[in-house]
């Protein structure tokens, strides 16, 4: 298994726990997730490719793993995914950019692309 795709598995192995040992709060953030990226105004694919940017300005390697993941699901090019990376440079530096590597990876183990 990948690097990315081991990453996606830890962060369900945690909601699963979370899920039993918080089932209210986590019942709570999933209805919220679930809405929140529900298509709306805004169709699912540019919703994921909002999340992948927010997620390199957070250098969070998990969400940057689930939501190109997703983007790419949802019809996302790599050429559309790395220009919300640019968007999320110019809001986030520097040291945005490093987080770059991780959407390069999961580029690479999810579409075979990078």
């Amino acid at each position: 298994m990948g690097e990315m795709k081991e990453a996606i598995e830890q962060v369900m192995e945690m909601l699963k726990l979370m899920s039993k040992e918080q089932p209210q709060s986590m019942r709570c953030f999933k209805e919220f997730m679930d809405t929140v990226l529900k298509e709306g105004n805004l169709d699912t694919k540019t919703k994921e490719l909002i999340a992948v940017a927010t997620a390199i300005t957070a250098r969070c390697k998990y969400c940057i793993a689930i939501h190109v993941n997703k983007a790419l699901k949802a019809g996302a090019t790599k050429e559309e995914i790395l220009e919300a990376a640019s968007v999320a440079i110019l809001m986030g530096g520097g040291p945005a950019m490093t987080y770059v590597v991780e959407v390069k990876k999961a580029l690479e183990e999810f579409s075979g692309d990078a």
